[in-house]
């Protein structure tokens, strides 16, 4: 990444006449169910395609067609990719939205608006361009039932010349965008012609934003979180997937039975090598995961907040009896049903202590769809390493949107199944107790069902058991196994994904996670460039947390958490594992509105407690 940077207030603060290139946040506001989404699509990939940075963010409503939807392109010629809360140029199609919209820019935005709207009466410090959508698009969908989808395609055109997007590549975009369908291709393509040639004819460039190619995305892919954890759980040997369709994990296993259908499929017999159930809930859905981890199988689910809070009583079972099993967590906001469309990072407290009694889960926090199919296949490897429930806590910014990544490697390491003892393991042994730890690592040895031994066999409670897996009510026998569960929690924090520090030795330290991330690398940009602010930074993997975060709390005297939820969730999990002298460090930045964070919220927020320190 460059180490130079023009931020947003200096941006704003261009004189009208200077050209700002490939630094931009582009909105378009219309209304859920009017196909605008793959209008969005087209621009998205257009300007990828041209080598921009960009990324993508859709806030769209959780309830019924009509309803207002935004989609938010940025573009940075810097490689900053999180949330920017100014909008340099808005794409008005919405009636109900449009004057809320245009009152929200800062002056010298620019506004493409629906011309029926009038919206250029609002203000005098913005640029209008008034596109008349309907008139363009009749002659080129005769089928007015088609019109409300196609007339997107109509600013397509419009933005791709006042912009200067490059058509070849918006032509590409839209062919890729309708696939095998020619026709839809064809007329859609009219419709976008119409849009630039319009503007070209009537619109005179008034603004400062223009695009241009670059060649910064060589090599990467554009794909959606749910995606590529779809795809690492199928290269991570994934065989029984069962889930329950909720808002917004639901893609990733609906794009996973693709996956399968296409790659895991028995090339004599034609039948599957697998098993994919979509049950009748949730806790349905962990209670098959559970029984068929026990059997063997590399099994999974995948919720969220309100499918997280119904598998409860099954994931404490996997915990106490020792079962493997993976859960894709795409987190949005709660509590109860809470904004089913919108993001957050409000699980996290809830699912590290999930169940009742003393239960304690690894957790893995993905901040890139890179890392969504990476960590997919660490946790189905984890799961069997240390024989318990691993969660993947994504959120629906990272699950739901389409991110810019490189190729992901494929695996080129075989699979890990821990401490798994067969029939000639048996013959050696003469036999083994199910819960004895051996190693003093916490974690004993299992057999499969179907193991063909006499010794092989064992019973799974979740009731009280000692070493043999016999069933005990004995209390110091009842300490020795939850002694046994923690050193076994201890671990995992020598297994899972260590953290990711840049440490120069600064007074401040920033703490991140999962999405947040991306806001809080720029943020910390604005404040080294801004008011001289030198700050260190700790990108958490995992929970439980390793040595090293605890270090890094202890070696700087102020150090910001940042995180996506009311309840400083993270740093209540730090505050739980650190020295009582060093909890003093921590402060909270939080974020919880239910749009993906950005910096300068962040930025903003530090500096205040800067201030007062």
């Amino acid at each position: 990444m460059a180490t130079t940077h023009i931020s947003p207030a200096e941006s704003e603060a261009a004189p009208q006449h200077e050209r700002v290139v490939n630094d931009l946040s582009i909105q378009v506001a219309t209304v859920n169910g009017s196909g605008s989404q793959s209008s969005n699509m087209v621009l998205l990939r257009a300007l990828f395609q041209m080598g921009i940075p960009i990324s993508g963010k859709n806030l769209f409503p959780s309830n019924i067609e009509g309803l207002p939807t935004w989609f938010t392109i940025r573009a940075s010629k810097h490689g900053w990719i999180a949330r920017r809360k100014e909008i340099d140029f808005l794409v008005a199609m919405n009636a109900e939205t449009g004057e809320e919209d245009v009152r929200g820019l800062d002056a010298g935005a620019a506004c493409v608006y629906d011309e029926k709207l009038n919206l250029a009466r609002l203000r005098d410090d913005l640029i209008f361009y008034a596109v008349p959508f309907d008139k363009l698009v009749a002659p080129v969908c005769p089928d007015a039932k088609l019109r409300k989808l196609v007339r997107n395609m109509i600013y397509v055109g419009v933005v791709a010349r006042l912009l200067e997007i490059d058509m070849g590549e918006v032509e590409r975009a839209l062919r890729k965008q309708f696939k095998k369908k020619v026709k839809a291709a064809d007329l859609n393509f009219k419709a976008v012609l119409a849009g630039y040639e319009f503007a070209e004819k009537n619109l005179e460039k008034r603004d400062r934003f223009f695009v241009g190619r670059m060649n910064e995305n060589a090599g990467k892919v554009l794909i959606e979180g749910n995606a590529a954890a779809a795809l690492g759980c199928m290269m991570a040997g994934v065989t029984v997937v069962t889930w329950y369709p909720i808002t917004p994990s639901s893609s990733l296993c609906e794009t996973l039975i693709t996956y399968m259908k296409r790659y895991r499929m028995d090339p004599e017999t034609g039948k599957a090598t697998f098993a994919i159930v979509q049950a009748e809930d949730e806790l349905a859905a962990i209670g098959m995961v559970m029984g068929a981890g026990w059997a063997g199988a590399r099994a999974m689910t995948s919720t969220a907040g309100p499918g997280i809070s119904l598998m409860a009583e099954f994931v404490g079972l996997g915990y106490y009896a020792e079962v493997p099993g993976v859960i894709f967590d795409i987190q949005r906001v709660g509590p109860s049903t809470g904004l089913p469309t919108r993001t957050a990072q409000g699980d996290v407290l809830s699912t590290a202590l999930l169940s009742h009694g003393d239960t304690k889960h690894p957790l893995l926090f993905p901040a890139s769809v890179g890392e969504c199919y990476s960590m997919a296949i660490e946790a189905f490897d984890l799961a069997e390493e240390l024989q318990t429930p691993i969660f993947v806590m994504s959120d629906l910014d990272l699950g739901m949107n389409y991110w810019m990544s490189e190729s992901f490697p494929y695996p080129d390491k075989p699979l890990k199944r821990g401490k798994v003892l067969d029939a000639e393991d048996l013959n050696r042994l003469g036999g083994f107790q199910r819960y004895k730890d051996v190693q003093g690592d916490g974690i004993g040895y299992r057999t499969l069902p179907g193991t063909n031994h006499p010794a092989a066999g064992y019973f799974t409670r979740g009731s009280g058991h000692n070493e043999d897996a016999l069933y005990t009510e004995k209390g110091e026998l009842y300490v020795r196994n939850m002694d046994r569960l923690e050193r076994k929690f201890e671990t995992a924090r020598r297994l899972v994904p260590g953290p990711v520090i840049e440490q120069a030795g600064h007074d401040v330290g920033v703490i991140a996670y999962g999405t947040t991330h991306w806001a809080a690398m720029e943020c910390r940009d604005q404040l080294a460039r801004e008011f001289g602010v030198q700050t260190d930074y700790c990108r958490i993997r995992a929970f439980p947390f390793a040595d090293e975060v605890a270090a890094f709390v202890r070696s700087h005297a102020r150090v910001y958490a940042v995180e996506q939820n009311r309840d400083a969730q993270l740093a209540g999990l730090l505050r739980l594992s650190l020295p009582g002298e060093e909890i003093g460090r921590l402060r909270s930045v939080l974020h919880y509105d239910g749009l993906p964070i950005d910096a300068r919220s962040i930025t903003d927020a530090i500096m205040t407690q800067e201030v007062g320190s």
